[in-house]
């Protein structure tokens, strides 16, 4: 057994380095676990953190997006006409239409009106919203007496501007919802209508029911209101007109330069960004004398 256990000094030096070397192995072993557990749970912090940022960008992304509610294609504007990416041509023949007074009634005629894509159509159909007159039609019923009753004359008419929404539902066409919504534009503007044409503002009705109306009604009692000359009126009395903002009554005083003066109120027509689908209401503050 001392055979074993007795060592040499040179032995002995031997083992004893060899000792040292095994615990600093061990220490580095340790040391270099402990560093990969930190890491490792890094990354896994890392990770979860990355993926809320993505989910947030999703989120930013999504809510940044153009979004297109539902809207009534008859009354597209220039800026809206280009945010949902028509071209000018095909919102110029959407005014010009409307100008005659017709009306877009289904995703079919307005492709027919404007001449839009297929593939920009099909974007843009489902957020049509048209009237309900138009999407549910009620049926038509047979007017008693329809071809024997003599139309009235202005005084056997009731006065628009004092009518009750009681009244105004008598009118074939006309139920609760539209006499209650005639009632409200009404007193909207201040109480009084200035002329009859003033129901084509009144959301719903179509041009078969204001003819109905107009048989029955008419405004015999007008508000009163200050009427400009085109020719001669400024900027400031033109932006006190309905629907004419700043930059339209600019546009108006330089089309009057250039023409030396308007001959007729639907030269107007011509003016840079002027709302075509309003000049019968907005002519009605207007005159060339």
């Amino acid at each position: 057994m001392k055979s074993h256990f007795t060592f040499t000094k040179k032995q002995r030096s031997g083992i004893f380095l060899l000792v040292v070397l095994m615990v600093i192995l061990q220490v580095l072993f340790y040391f270099y676990n402990k560093k990969l557990d930190v890491y490792d749970k890094k990354r896994i912090v890392n990770t979860r953190l990355q993926q809320e940022i993505d989910s947030l960008k999703l989120v930013q992304i999504e809510n940044t997006k153009f979004k297109v509610f539902p809207f009534n294609p008859n009354y597209i504007t220039d800026y809206k006409g280009y945010t949902l990416g028509m071209s000018v041509e095909e919102i110029d023949r959407l005014h010009a239409y409307r100008a005659t007074n017709k009306w877009v009634n289904s995703a079919t005629e307005f492709q027919q009106v404007t001449k839009v894509s297929d593939s920009l159509l099909a974007i843009l159909s489902p957020n049509f919203k048209f009237p309900e007159w138009v999407t549910n039609p009620k049926p038509k019923s047979f007017k008693a007496n329809s071809y024997h009753t003599k139309p009235k004359s202005f005084s056997e008419k009731i006065d628009l501007n004092t009518a009750t929404a009681s009244q105004l539902k008598r009118v074939y066409g006309i139920g609760d919802a539209l006499s209650e919504r005639i009632v409200s534009y009404r007193e909207k503007i201040g109480g009084q209508f200035i002329a009859d044409v003033e129901l084509t503002q009144v959301y719903g009705l179509s041009p078969e029911v204001i003819e109905n109306v107009l048989e029955q009604f008419t405004v015999k009692t007008p508000k009163p209101i200050t009427r400009y000359n085109i020719n001669t009126a400024t900027r400031d009395e033109l932006v006190t007109i309905q629907y004419i903002d700043y930059e339209v009554a600019h546009n108006i005083i330089e089309q009057r330069i250039l023409l030396d003066g308007f001959k007729s109120l639907t030269d107007l027509t011509k003016v840079k960004d002027f709302p075509v689908n309003k000049i019968e209401i907005i002519t009605l503050y207007l005159t060339l004398e």
